[in-house]
């Protein structure tokens, strides 16, 4: 037989096209989401490695390669094959074939460096999640065609392509109705074919009718129901109030959402799928380039009455800046019970004599860990993990243990012109006498933060010399409010345009510079990039500051209750003050204009002079303190270093669990467990069979298969007569086995799950009938 007759498919070429088009619909809706930086043109490949994938199962079934033989060398082909696709977008520019797996293979070891060795809170490269797309398509359509042509499991490949096509589906907010629709036509033809066809290899065994008409006949009246189907679906989808899979994540499990929140540094961004909001991951957060929150309902705040303070809901507090994100330095986890005091050994805690504490009960909408309080908080009524950061453990989150709704009370500065209360007068005569770990920790920045002769230092010149006075700056509360106005203008001298989508930026110019100078030299951008910007101007000149992630203010309700939706998630500024603690500033314009009260004026003090900009002011990041190891007891166990060594070790160990999972699982699979039954014995040997492809036919009996299955392993040939004889006695003769006969049954069964494991050796095909 030439290989062009063996390459033509009995099941025809319409089947071939109705595979390619169900796994090129997945391909499409993968493509429609613009998953990598919202650029939908770095998915076009999608859809020709989907053809790709299913041609390689098809000509391995036809040329007899066999099932595994047929995946091996499947997958040797897209691993050689998706990365050069991938290393194209990557290079942006036409590149051989070579240099583009090179460019493929760096990304990709570059990306797992980033988020498991150095344990960076982001990375920004991009081209291992195109590759790991790729990889999904590829594998899916080889399934699938398999699945097809090979075990002659329609069923198979519609399923699992259904699924991850679903999942896609109910993560996008596309309207992907036109590609639901491809799906269901094309599945729908398939079966109809598949069941022709074994329709009508029966009627030929048996010698009923033409064949030839009656698949005709099937596949006319099957077209015209699926034409019906599909028109009448969509005259029902038309006319239907509800979007069954638009609101899939509204109700979601609170867990699955926060557990979806921590894992997003390992997600791709972009696009239109669906957003969490704003993470609060005390360990990090990245800047990725897009802000899309839901209105999802986060918090009831029920707040004391009378009070209408706008309050900024803070959720955690980040000291270090890594280029495009913030990440803790050095974190210790501190366990307080119920109702005690959450700082009572933190240099964070507030003076109570500038202080007013105050009590709200906070019930989350969705269900999280994350304690929301203004400013400081002093006490939960639930047990709780306060993180706090270096020697003097300032307050980085707190995590509660507990469920439902919790009463925090927190210590809100007081503001006035009265001795004692904040003013500005105040803050301006604080001076800058900061304790050692603060300016150790919240001045520090990266030497790359602001590029010498980049567009971010002309940026903080051009700030710093209006707030020149008669050739000094202005006190670190002056030039920290100055900063605020100048990034919240909409005036003439408007610097910034507030923009929720930069992802173009990240795509090109931006995705190897530091966030800051993106935003001084393209000017757009959101509330991460203003309160970044800001923060890192103010270390630079010498003074603390750092980013903090929660909640804009709500106006509370008549009867004092708050409502926090998830789209109100920010970010901003807060800076420490001497002998006041940290002050809160939002520079953030356009659409998130700040909602903060001025402070009052206050009456004027003895200031400790001028504030002298730093010399060394772009220096490289300091190194926070090390070598504090305290146990279990709430203390430091190890430094950033020591925990992004561990990366490799914890990945090790992981994959070494998987397998001896699996190994366990195979010891469990051996055995045939509980009570043996001819019915249960003949089902193991069958579905054993179909895995390795030597399924039985619908119509096939039991003698029929065992004996067509033990002309492909004559040794098992004992065996298989024991199973059918008992299965055709049991089912057919209503016999009742004996004891010894379930024992020889057993023993029968035991050694067949051995000997099938052959058959992942030999060329699979469906078992005919025995000549």
């Amino acid at each position: 037989m030439s290989l062009r007759e063996r390459l033509s498919p009995v099941e025809g070429w319409i089947t071939v096209a109705l595979v390619a088009l169900l796994c090129v619909t997945l391909a499409w809706s993968i493509d429609d989401v613009g998953l990598v930086l919202g650029r939908g043109d770095f998915t076009d490949f999608l859809a020709p490695v989907a053809v790709a994938g299913v041609a390689i199962s098809f000509i391995g079934v036809k040329v007899g390669w066999g099932r595994w033989t047929t995946f091996m060398i499947g997958s040797v082909l897209g691993a050689l094959v998706v990365p050069v696709l991938v290393g194209q977008i990557v290079t942006g520019v036409p590149a051989s074939p070579g240099q583009a797996f090179v460019a493929t293979a760096s990304s990709t070891v570059e990306a797992v460096t980033d988020l498991l060795v150095r344990n960076l809170p982001f990375t920004t490269e991009y081209g291992h999640y195109l590759l790991v797309l790729g990889i999904l398509v590829w594998a899916t359509a080889m399934f699938a065609s398999y699945a097809v042509f090979g075990h002659r499991r329609p069923m198979s490949a519609i399923a699992v392509v259904g699924v991850i096509l679903l999942i896609n589906m109910s993560l996008t907010t596309n309207d992907q109705l036109r590609l639901i629709v491809l799906y269901t036509v094309a599945s729908l033809l398939l079966l109809m074919r598949a069941h022709v066809l074994d329709e009508q290899t029966e009627w030929l065994r048996r010698r009923v009718g033409d064949p030839g008409s009656l698949s005709a006949m099937y596949l006319r009246g099957g077209a015209v129901f699926v034409t019906v189907a599909v028109g009448g679906s969509l005259l029902l989808t038309g006319a239907a109030k509800s979007a069954p899979l638009q609101g899939i994540w509204t109700d979601v499990s609170g867990n699955l959402v926060e557990v979806s929140r921590s894992l997003q540094r390992f997600l791709p961004v972009g696009g239109s799928s669906v957003s969490f909001g704003a993470d609060f991951d005390p360990s990090g957060t990245s800047i990725r380039g897009i802000w899309r929150p839901d209105s999802q309902v986060e918090l009831t705040i029920q707040v004391p009455a009378g009070d209408k303070t706008p309050y900024y809901w803070r959720a955690v507090t980040w000291d270090q800046f890594i280029g495009n994100g913030w990440r803790t330095s050095q974190t210790a986890k501190l366990p307080v019970d119920a109702g005690q005091p959450l700082l009572d050994t933190s240099q964070d805690a507030p003076d109570p004599t500038i202080s007013t504490e105050v009590t709200f009960a906070i019930t989350p909408g969705r269900q999280t860990t994350t304690v929301f309080s203004p400013l400081t908080p002093v006490s939960v009524d639930q047990p709780t993990n306060v993180n706090v950061v270096g020697d003097a453990e300032r307050l980085g989150s707190i995590q509660r243990l507990g469920n439902g709704t919790y009463h925090v009370t927190a210590l809100v500065p007081k503001s006035g012109d009265a001795a004692g209360e904040i003013n500005a007068a105040a803050l301006q005569a604080a001076g800058q006498d900061y304790p050692a770990d603060i300016a150790t920790l919240y001045t520090a920045i990266p030497a790359d933060a602001i590029p010498i002769g980049g567009y971010a230092e002309g940026l903080l010149t051009q700030m710093v010399d209006e707030t020149k006075k008669g050739g000094t700056t202005l006190d670190p509360y002056d030039f920290a409010l100055h900063l605020q106005d100048r990034f919240r203008d909409s005036g003439p001298n408007k610097l910034f345009t507030y923009d929720t989508n930069v992802l173009d930026l990240f795509a090109g110019d931006c995705n190897d510079i530091s966030a800051v100078e993106c935003f001084a030299h393209y000017r757009r951008g959101f509330c991460q990039f203003y309160a970044t910007t800001m923060a890192i101007f103010l270390r630079a000149e010498g003074i603390p500051a750092r980013v903090v992630e929660g909640f804009l203010p709500s106006a509370p309700a008549s009867d004092g209750t708050v409502t926090i939706k998830n789209d109100q998630s920010h970010q901003w500024v807060e800076v420490y003050f001497p002998g006041y603690g940290w002050v809160t500033f939002d520079p953030t314009g356009g659409g998130r204009s700040s909602q903060l009260a001025a402070l009052p004026t206050g009456k004027p003090a003895a200031s400790t002079g001028p504030r002298a900009t730093p010399k060394a002011s772009r220096r490289p990041e300091q190194a926070g303190p090390t070598g504090n190891t305290r146990g279990d007891n709430g203390g430091f166990d190890s430094n950033p270093a020591a925990a992004s060594a561990r990366g490799p070790f914890v990945a090790i160990a992981i994959l070494l669990a998987v397998i001896m999972a699996a190994l366990l699982f195979i010891v469990w699979q051996r055995g045939p467990r509980g009570q043996t039954t001819p019915d249960r014995a003949y089902g193991t040997v069958t579905k054993l069979a179909a895995r390795f492809g030597f399924a039985p036919r619908p119509t096939q009996t039991v003698y029929e298969f065992a004996g067509s299955l033990g002309e492909v392993l004559p040794g098992a040939r004992p065996e298989l007569e024991t199973v059918a004889r008992a299965k055709v006695e049991s089912a057919y003769g209503r016999a009742v086995l004996g004891d010894e006969r379930i024992r020889t049954l057993r023993a029968a069964e035991r050694r067949l799950r051995l000997r099938l494991l052959r058959l992942a050796f030999r060329r699979p095909r469906r078992l005919g009938r025995r000549r």
